[in-house]
């Protein structure tokens, strides 16, 4: 291996020469305290996506970070993210100003948002620390700029190692706060099921901050209360007791208006699928990893969705069991989704009367009496609740003020959300309801609802663009580019942020190239995506090392899929 006066020697030496002379800069280099390896150069320097990978690892025995901090994978993820961040925060206090007073970012990290997740931007094992950072080499007129470059090397990136890549550099008690929180999280979720539960909130927190953005002002927000006969105590490992409620399995209706802080909680419910950073608010709203919330989506494609227990087989749903549209309303977008999220293996539904198409939600029975025949044209939801609940296992969450009533007397349980203080009130609930006569369903066999076959056409699943194999960006958290479609994902509330989203189409063209050499059901292929990304990280994705994929669940990976308008679908093979 060379070490850096080689590095040096090297770099003073192509000064001034053509930018595809850093090429010459490939390899691995010895920094003393750092290995930088470099395994390919890009030369377009406008902007992070041609920006070259710098690899920088840190051998344990110079960064010192002590096993138990990285000896379970949750706490390594916690660990990966607390560094993933440092580095962020060094690469901004790096960022230089030219003489019109812009700043110059020459190096760039795939920085997380507020969720943790599993992420490639960083690398924990018991034999060194990896971080994968992206640098725009410097040039001018096309020509190496030899001062700039020996700026980035001998002097911002030995601070950012310094920095944000040493144990005894950084605040011991800020990285242990920081991972213990995500193992109290993580507790929390893996008791949910024992205690007959698919959420958990604790007392107090700022559920705002899941409506709004992901920087509110604190001071707008207020916390959640938790009435003294609905509270309940958890027991963590690092902070002791925890106190909120729980959100049992089953059909659970949560009731309040739109200012009471219902929405909040149902956003923080569907946020909680994922650990918060601290000081985030929601630090402790968990919800089971398989929970799906469910939007209307008026003018999505469908493919081929089973909605008949939703819609007559008439009309504008005529063949309901297979139902395709480039422009669904928004009942049959709605119960598309609901069914799309079974067929993935969803095991809970949230949904909120504020993101419902109201029809699908409920109908009065005064109204269906009104309305002749409307019950053999659309069965709502209210009336589908307790048969989805009882024979597939599936427990629904609802929310609102206007539209559930109908779902109170199949309800489970009832909470009522009224100036963010939460209570039960289940008995008092079912004492009025009982008063209204609900709904009768038409019969439908739910058995095979999500494990009907749907079929991946392998050639619908397309990424290529002119000369190009494979063009896969996201432009936003909710648009990603496949090739020359555009796939909106505007109403797929539970994806992370954009890293997460660019590794969603990562994933589909991985699919197509690994397992759809012929048709498969959607489910198989999200099985074996799952294995692989358990087995094999992120890293089986791509051909190249990458700092700036983060993991998607399956949920947010069918719905990507279920969205690109070129997908087709076939029945399954006699």
């Amino acid at each position: 291996m060379r070490d850096k006066e080689e590095f040096y020697s090297t770099l003073c030496g192509i000064n001034g020469k053509d930018v595809s002379e850093y090429a010459q800069l490939i390899g691995d280099f010895d920094f003393s305290r750092y290995v930088l390896k470099i395994s390919g150069i890009q030369h377009d320097t406008s902007g992070r996506g041609a920006a070259t990978l710098f690899i920088l690892r840190v051998p344990q025995i110079i960064a010192m970070f002590p096993p138990h901090l990285f000896n379970t994978p949750v706490r390594r993820t916690a660990l990966e993210d607390f560094l993933t961040r440092k580095v962020a925060g060094k690469i901004e206090a790096l960022a230089r100003y030219d003489e019109q007073g812009v700043s110059r970012r020459r190096m760039f990290v795939a920085s997380p948002g507020q969720k943790i997740l599993p992420r490639s931007v960083m690398v924990v094992t018991e034999e060194y620390i990896e971080a994968r950072v992206y640098v725009n080499l410097p040039e001018k007129d096309g020509h190496i700029a030899g001062d700039a470059a020996l700026q980035v090397f001998f002097d911002d990136l030995p601070a950012l190692v310094s920095a944000s890549l040493i144990y005894c550099n950084l605040s011991e008690s800020e990285v242990h706060d920081f991972v213990n929180l995500m193992e109290d999280s993580d507790q929390v979720r893996q008791v949910l099921p024992t205690r007959g539960w698919v959420g958990f909130v604790a007392e107090g927190g700022l559920l705002s901050r899941a409506a709004s953005s992901d920087l509110p002002d604190y001071e707008q927000l207020v916390s959640l209360g938790v009435s003294a006969e609905s509270a309940v105590e958890l027991d963590v490992p690092n902070s002791g007791k925890v106190r909120g409620f729980g959100v049992p399995t089953g059909v659970t209706v949560v009731l309040g208006d739109a200012c009471s802080g219902r929405v909040e909680l149902m956003h923080a419910l569907a946020a909680g699928i994922y650990n918060h950073i601290p000081g985030d608010g929601r630090e402790m709203c968990i919800t089971v990893p398989d929970a799906v919330y469910v939007n209307a989506e008026a003018g999505r494609s469908v493919q081929h969705v089973d909605i008949s227990a939703f819609v007559g087989d008439e009309g504008r749903y005529a063949d309901a069991q297979r139902f395709t549209t480039s422009h669904a309303d928004a009942v049959s977008s709605q119960a598309a989704a609901l069914v799309e999220a079974l067929e993935a293996g969803a095991r809970a539904l949230l949904l909120d009367e504020s993101d419902s198409a109201p029809e699908f939600l409920a109908l009065s029975a005064a109204a269906a009496a009104l309305l002749p025949g409307v019950e053999s044209r659309v069965t709502p939801l209210a009336a589908r609740a307790r048969q989805i609940a009882d024979e597939l296992g599936i427990s629904i969450v609802i929310g609102g003020s206007a539209t559930v009533g109908d779902f109170i007397p199949v309800a489970d349980t009832v909470l009522r959300v009224d100036q963010h203080q939460v209570s039960d009130i289940t008995q008092q609930a079912k004492s009025l309801a009982m008063k209204t006569p609900a709904l009768k369903a038409r019969s439908v066999d739910l058995s095979g609802l999500a494990d009907r076959g749907r079929w991946v056409v392998p050639s619908s699943i397309d990424p290529g663009m002119g000369r190009f194999d494979a063009t896969i960006d996201a432009t936003s958290v909710h648009n990603l580019r496949f090739g020359r479609t555009s796939v909106d994902l505007s109403r797929v509330c539970q994806i992370a942020d954009v890293y997460q989203t660019l590794t969603i189409g990562r994933i589909l063209y991985y699919a197509k190239l690994r397992y759809l050499d012929e048709p498969r059901p959607i489910r198989e292929v999200l099985d074996l995506i799952d294995r692989d990304l358990s087995t094999e990280g992120l890293e089986s994705l791509t051909r190249d090392l990458r700092g700036d994929l983060a993991r998607p669940r399956r949920y947010e990976i069918a719905a990507a899929l279920n969205r690109l308008g070129t997908l087709r679908i076939t029945r399954p093979p006699e």
